[in-house]
């Protein structure tokens, strides 16, 4: 089930991959720091990240091009809460998202949030790369880097930090306007901010080496990527994004190199669900680089088995995105054959079935695999999907509405249930179900506008007018909220 992106928004800097070397520390002493990445409670709250936070989340939503794809979506998030679990002085929740930007790039804010540019996955090899780019991001949030410069430029310049930071708030909102606003706050405090940075960079490294090693991958894996990035530069007329305005010194790469020199040799056997991610982000949604993934599809057609079978797998994108169903099929179907709880392989059938109008074979396939995997959120979401394009309305509504209750920040459920009960002519939950997409973009305006609308069509002093004029008194409540954060 594929899902399709937003507009573009650019990455901010309030938290990056690269900025300034560490210094070399063994094993021993390294593990033994003192913790001092969770002061700043005299700026913010826990409580007050986490609203500011949900705030940058739904403006991310209304702006960015995110990449709602449910497989990938949960590969990352499997992959990042790996490393939370691993990770020390978590204090909040955390979710991981996957931006469509072809320029490498990683960042962090408010609330335990992380953003991940697909370009990550053109550029890793392999998933300890990956990781550690992921386990620098979750360091900058325990550590609670942000609210900490916060507190640091409130101290040092109070009326000009409290400018830039409404800036990037409106950066984020409105990218051409929120950039003219930040060049115009900042140059008074750049200097300090750089320098405080750089710290954060320093403890983000050395934290983000042991989380990496504690989650079982290998510390190798931070250096490796950083001479990537190296290699990018040294060769391409063009550095990449990041290190156009943070750039990487010889020093740091050397110090990532010694610290995990420092740990026993690991080795990692490569991941099946890395590789399928990697050639399906390629295949799906950076079609550009078409000539790009066919080298690679063709390499790992000669290497080990798990990269035979993401060629194959691969391949298999390649003649579905081309609208070559048939053969497609023909490369799925062994492959299911041995591997039939096979979710990439599952997922990637059911689309199959439905473009060749085969959805009872869809449906049977995924609800004899959510026997097995009954909690599955990919699963669920495709069988509601087929189940719609079926003309099966009231069992996908069915479904749905659990499906919603329990990821009501997935925009995907929603538009489906808007989608389900359209069919049934209920439009009262259609336009409830569509004030919910639009409240998770933040366009809490048109989700009261559509709240009202669902409360006048249905029966006065209702179960369902109750319901809905409550919701409206949520979000205007949290529009109220939210508003200091545009000023």
């Amino acid at each position: 089930m594929k899902i399709m992106s937003n507009k573009f928004l650019p990455a901010i800097f309030v938290s990056t991959l690269l900025l300034a070397h560490s210094p070399v520390l063994s094993a021993s002493i390294e593990d033994s720091l003192p913790d001092i990445g969770t002061t700043a409670g005299s700026t913010l709250s826990i409580n007050q990240e986490l609203a500011m936070g949900d705030f940058y989340a739904r403006q991310m939503r209304a702006n960015a091009p995110l990449i709602y794809d449910p497989l990938l979506i949960q590969y990352i998030n499997t992959l990042g809460q790996k490393l939370v679990a691993h990770a020390d002085s978590v204090k909040t929740p955390f979710h991981f998202y996957l931006v469509n930007n072809p320029n490498i790039n990683a960042y962090a804010f408010f609330g335990g949030n992380v953003v991940l540019h697909a370009a990550l996955f053109r550029y890793s090899r392999n998933e300890s790369e990956l990781a550690s780019v992921i386990a620098h991001e979750i360091s900058h949030v325990t550590q609670r880097h942000l609210a900490r410069m916060m507190e640091d430029q409130q101290r040092k310049a109070p009326l000009a930090w409290a400018g830039t930071l409404g800036s990037i708030l409106l950066l984020m909102a409105n990218p051409q306007a929120g950039m003219a606003a930040l060049s115009g706050t900042i140059a008074g405090v750049q200097q300090g901010m750089i320098s405080f940075t750089q710290s954060n960079e320093q403890e983000a490294d050395r934290i983000g080496m042991q989380t990496l090693r504690k989650a079982g991958f290998d510390p190798q894996g931070m250096p490796d990527f950083m001479q990537i990035l190296a290699d990018q530069t040294r060769y391409s007329s063009k550095p990449p994004e990041i290190l156009l305005t943070h750039p990487l010194p010889d020093s740091r790469l050397a110090d990532a190199r010694n610290r995990a020199n420092q740990y026993p040799a690991r080795r990692v056997p490569q991941s099946q669900d890395f590789l399928f991610a990697k050639v399906r982000i390629i295949g799906m949604y950076t079609t550009e680089q078409r000539s790009y993934l066919e080298q690679i599809l063709e390499n790992y057609r000669k290497g080990t088995a798990k990269e035979q079978l993401a060629s194959a797998y691969g391949k298999a994108i390649l003649f579905s995105q081309d609208k070559k169903y048939a053969e497609a099929r023909a490369i799925l179907e062994p492959l299911l054959a041995k591997q039939p709880d096979n979710i990439w392989f599952i997922d990637m059938m059911t689309d199959i079935d439905i473009e060749q109008n085969r959805t009872a074979q869809a449906i049977t396939r995924l609800q004899n695999a959510l026997q097995k995997q009954k909690d599955n959120l990919v699963l669920q979401i495709n069988l509601a999907n087929t189940l719609i394009r079926a003309k099966q309305y009231q069992q996908a509504e069915k479904l749905l509405y659990r499906y919603t209750f329990n990821n009501p920040d997935d925009p995907n459920g929603w538009h489906l249930m808007a989608e389900a009960a359209a069919q049934q002519g209920k439009r009262h939950e259609e336009l409830s179900a569509y004030a919910e997409e639009m409240a998770l973009r933040g366009q809490f305006d048109n989700a009261i506008k559509y709240l009202s609308s669902a409360s006048s069509l249905v029966k006065l002093g209702s179960y369902d007018q109750e319901r809905y004029d409550a919701r409206i008194d949520q979000l205007r409540q949290l529009q109220q909220r939210y508003s200091q954060y545009k000023r």
